[in-house]
């Protein structure tokens, strides 16, 4: 009987939030550990679904460096990279196509297909949903040539709204193209944050390896559960911030600038990580907000 109680107790704190949430847009940014733990992955597919069903429109944005890391290697091509962003040559790119676009999003629809529910995969080429630009890089000794590797240009959000509309649960690869017709390897927390502005998300979620933002990264004790944008904007202006952690930070707060009503960077290595920040009072990891005259 008490365990009947607790469970009816989740219940009834989850429903303020399910009712706040029905019918509203969040963008989830899949990526990290979570997508080489078989268990995580099953727990990311079945809260995706669970969110689908109490009627949230959720919309996937994966990226897979990892695993194109992998297959490069596989193949005996170099892996190169230039503070952080993968040198994508020809070779590379075609490799990134194959991995992100037919295998990492083939696997996540069919793991949210076996719950029931209809997700459909793309990437940013279908439709011309990202058109993209070649990224310019400058680092310490001037301007790099990272080859194909892009920025978000342009987002063209009709076929998203044409799937939410008919419910299916979209996934989107990272993986854009210019008006030439030539693609283009993009960081997929970029595209994450720039389908959340397109599509004005209620919310825009990113599954990390670690429980959020702190404001002292060697203190575990100093984890930020709320940032507005100014505060968030002066956190990246300082040294605080790790290399891999400023660009969701940066596309939250752009998303945040450009109508998404919140931002939220979570810890995806814990189970059930998307119910815990959407369905209960205290959330987890770290929430970006408009502040006054945002």
């Amino acid at each position: 009987m008490e365990a009947a109680r607790e469970k009816a107790r989740v219940l009834m704190e989850a429903l303020p939030y399910i009712k706040e949430y029905y019918g509203k847009t969040v963008v989830v940014k899949f990526g990290g550990n979570a997508m080489e733990n078989e268990a995580l992955k099953e727990s990311f597919a079945s809260d995706i679904v669970l969110m689908r069903y109490v009627g949230i429109n959720p919309v996937i944005v994966h990226g897979g460096g990892p695993q194109v890391t992998h297959y490069m290697e596989r193949l005996s091509l170099e892996v190169q990279f230039v503070d952080g962003h993968r040198v994508t040559d020809a070779a590379t790119m075609e490799v990134a196509k194959m991995v992100l676009v037919g295998k990492v999003n083939k696997e996540i629809v069919s793991l949210i297909n076996g719950h029931g529910t209809l997700a459909v995969g793309l990437s940013g080429e279908d439709g011309n949903l990202i058109v993209a630009a070649k990224r310019l890089h400058r680092g310490e000794e001037g301007e790099v040539d990272l080859g194909f590797v892009g920025e978000v240009k342009r987002v063209n959000p009709g076929i998203l709204h044409n799937l939410i509309r008919d419910e299916y649960i979209p996934v989107v690869a990272s993986i854009g193209v210019d008006e030439q017709g030539q693609s283009y390897n993009i960081n997929a927390d970029l595209v994450a944050g720039a389908l959340a502005s397109a599509l004005r998300a209620d919310k825009l979620i990113y599954l990390t390896d670690v429980d959020g933002i702190y404001r002292d990264l060697e203190d575990r004790e100093s984890l930020l559960p709320e940032l507005d944008v100014s505060e968030a904007e002066e956190l990246m202006a300082s040294e605080a911030m790790s290399s891999g952690m400023l660009p969701k930070l940066e596309s939250c707060v752009e998303a945040v600038r450009s109508g998404v009503r919140r931002a939220h960077i979570i810890n995806g290595t814990v189970e059930h990580a998307l119910l815990l920040e959407l369905f209960t009072d205290a959330g987890i990891g770290t929430m970006v907000r408009a502040g006054e005259g945002v």
